[in-house]
């Protein structure tokens, strides 16, 4: 981000708002404050932070690039899973 004042944090913010415009909001009527806050948790915790593709990620979501990740990962590197157990003083 840029420093107080300066243009480019409210171009950032007024561009995630305009995702969050058109892909959630837009043509649809809410009863209440409540329904409209869930429907916003949906979609930024449910689909743009962890399922939305993404250019530096190889147009990969999160979740996909994280998978890919540990998968490629897994056979050169094996984890012990056993818990340590404390060692016996006397």
């Amino acid at each position: 981000m840029g420093s107080v004042g300066d243009s480019y944090d409210n171009a950032i913010a007024e561009d995630l708002w305009m995702l969050v415009k058109t892909e959630c909001i837009r043509d649809r009527i809410f009863a209440t404050r409540a329904e409209a806050n869930l429907a916003l948790f949906e979609y930024i915790d449910g689909f743009y932070n962890p399922r939305r593709i993404q250019k530096r990620l190889r147009y990969l979501s999160p979740v996909e690039f994280e998978e890919k990740h540990y998968a490629n990962r897994a056979p050169a590197e094996p984890v012990n899973l056993k818990p340590r157990r404390p060692a016996l003083t006397s």
